[in-house]
């Protein structure tokens, strides 16, 4: 898999470290309780076809970048900076 960085341009993907999905989850309350705490730390859902996963460009630039990829085909549709993702949220 090639990612293209907005910034260094296309490259492996063995260069980028998978951060997680980039949908913003709402973190329970510090006193929210272990199976709060739980849900939120470890159980995420696994669906089949496109996310929107946190990437770093970890063995280049270090820019955070928001990939749009289909988990079932691999192919990749956007990769944005993820500054820039936030910005337009605003």
């Amino acid at each position: 898999m090639r990612l293209d960085c907005p910034i260094c341009g296309n490259r492996d993907r063995r260069e980028f470290y998978y951060q997680g999905d980039a949908v913003m989850l709402e973190r329970p309350a510090p006193d929210a309780g272990a199976a709060a705490w739980d849900g939120y730390l470890h159980l995420r859902a696994n669906l089949a076809g496109e996310t929107r996963d946190l990437w770093q460009h970890e063995a280049g630039c270090g820019a955070w970048l928001v990939v749009t990829r289909n988990t079932v085909t691999h192919a990749i549709h956007t990769v944005e900076l993820a500054s820039a993702v936030k910005e337009a949220l605003r």
